[in-house]
């Protein structure tokens, strides 16, 4: 049993104020592994104290200076790929393929700042006036469970680059990724509270953060449901905020598309991240003149799936992170098949092979309209809905028919006309024919999935001020 007992404040690790116990679970089984101590409110006034300290020292250093620490940030935690992988099995359970991308991403997040901040001049001339690109302040930084550790190290990166300090409320369920990437922080070495983390809930270390008079920003992944309280709580004294909130991503197969090459990406975008992902395309949209290919390719896509124990290669669905989140993926199946959907592949209940473990069916519901509940919330399981479509005007109106707008699909042969699709799509990327991730680019939503963006100069510039002076 894991006993995690110590949070990491103004360069030490430290017994937090905060006395409350919070179970930890392996979702593979069920079983309970450890327990984690939270922080309470004083513990994130103290995080922030710290920051704040450290903030007028970091915030004078040379971009060489700051290129040093993130270059030794990223060594020391490329050090720990190993027990990277293992924590994330063991406490989010997500397969060991999409694992080792997750670790790998987690350091390279320190490189991809460091490249970013090596070509960015702070410095302009705009008419007469000298302006510099100044850092903010103290940035606190609120991470998710499906990505954790790689979400603490993006965030603390592009914070740092800038020349701001970071506060960071990690994921309480993800205690032991946190673990992991604190000492290996701790060992690369850095000035006293550069960067501060205290695991806690939300609603007491998060909106701590949120609402801080010292706190001049707030970076969050997350819910829409919590991004638009942390924005209501920022507010009050004028933090800057960048949300990157859920998703509803559509997938548009055209007319054209080479189903052979399109179903195997349409099924994978879907199901990444064993459905726990808000850039996943849960949304299949599809032209009725292939309507039944293509739900025949997608059953026998999907039968093909296994989901099941994460350290398997085998396996490209793992279990749901918690009980909670496994009842919730449930409750969607059926609501699906009671609004009038068909299910084609998957339905209730765990895999025939699984006795234990928050373990879901990878589910197909065909026959949906956009109107239905499925097709309109996010479900976060590996949970897909097929929607027809007429035309190609129609499938871009059904794909704009949201709440959300983070991430989109579009599949054909033509790529021409899939990048005339991609200009009409309100989304914050849009993904053609199964392109690898770009790290530099902005990332963040359109609407309620999310305000501002991460990521390269997009991200850099969130954490920067202009100062104009006139000579």
């Amino acid at each position: 049993m894991r006993d995690i007992h110590q949070i990491y404040i103004d360069g030490a690790f430290v017994t937090p104020h905060g006395a409350e116990r919070f179970d930890l679970f392996n979702p593979s089984t069920e079983d309970v592994i450890g327990s984690v101590r939270l922080g309470d409110v004083e513990d994130a006034r103290a995080a922030i104290s710290a920051a704040k300290r450290a903030f007028p020292m970091w915030s004078q250093t040379t971009k060489a200076q700051r290129i040093a620490v993130l270059r030794r940030f990223h060594d020391a935690v490329a050090a720990r790929f190993d027990d990277q992988v293992a924590a994330i099995v063991e406490e989010y359970g997500a397969p060991v393929g999409r694992v080792e991308w997750m670790a790998r991403m987690a350091a390279t997040a320190f490189l991809e700042a460091a490249e970013t901040l090596e070509a960015y001049d702070f410095d302009q001339t705009i008419g007469r006036a000298e302006v510099r690109m100044t850092p903010l302040g103290v940035v606190a930084a609120i991470t998710p469970w499906n990505s954790n550790a790689s979400f603490i190290c993006g965030k603390m990166a592009t914070a740092i680059a800038a020349g701001c300090t970071v506060v960071i409320k990690p994921s309480e369920m993800s205690a032991i990724q946190t673990q992991v990437i604190s000492e290996a922080l701790h060992a690369a070495g850095a000035p006293a509270g550069l960067f501060n983390i205290v695991t806690g809930r939300g609603d007491v270390v998060g909106a701590e953060f949120a609402s801080h008079p010292d706190v001049a920003k707030v970076t969050f992944t997350g819910s829409t449901a919590v991004g638009k309280s942390i924005l209501r709580a920022a507010a009050e004294t004028m933090k800057r905020v960048t949300l990157e909130l859920g998703g509803k991503g559509p997938q548009i197969i055209l007319d054209d598309a080479d189903l052979e090459a399109a179903i195997p990406i349409v099924v994978a975008s879907g199901f990444m991240n064993s459905g726990q992902a808000c850039v996943a395309g849960t949304r299949i949209l599809v032209p009725e003149t292939r309507m039944d290919e293509v739900l025949a390719r997608l059953k026998t896509e999907v039968e093909a799936v296994r989901a099941g124990d994460p350290s398997d290669p085998a396996v490209s669905v793992g279990p749901m992170v918690s009980r909670k989140q496994w009842d919730r993926v449930q409750s969607y199946i059926r609501l699906g098949q009671d609004e009038g959907a068909t299910l084609l592949v998957g339905g209730e209940g765990r895999p025939d092979d699984r006795r234990r473990g928050w373990f879901v069916r990878p589910t197909v519901l065909s026959g949906a309209t956009n109107a239905m509940r499925t097709a309109r919330e996010e479900i976060f399981g590996p949970v897909l809905t097929v929607i027809g479509y007429r035309t190609e005007d129609e499938a871009i109106a059904i794909a704009n028919d949201t709440s959300y707008g983070l991430q989109s699909y579009v599949l054909s042969s033509d790529t021409d006309r899939a990048r005339r699709v991609a200009s009409r799509l309100e989304a914050g990327r849009v993904v053609i024919n199964g392109a690898p991730h770009e790290p530099l680019a902005p990332f963040g939503g359109f609407k309620q999935s999310g305000v501002g963006r991460e990521r390269g100069v997009f991200g850099l510039e969130a954490h920067l001020e202009p100062k104009a002076v006139l000579v």
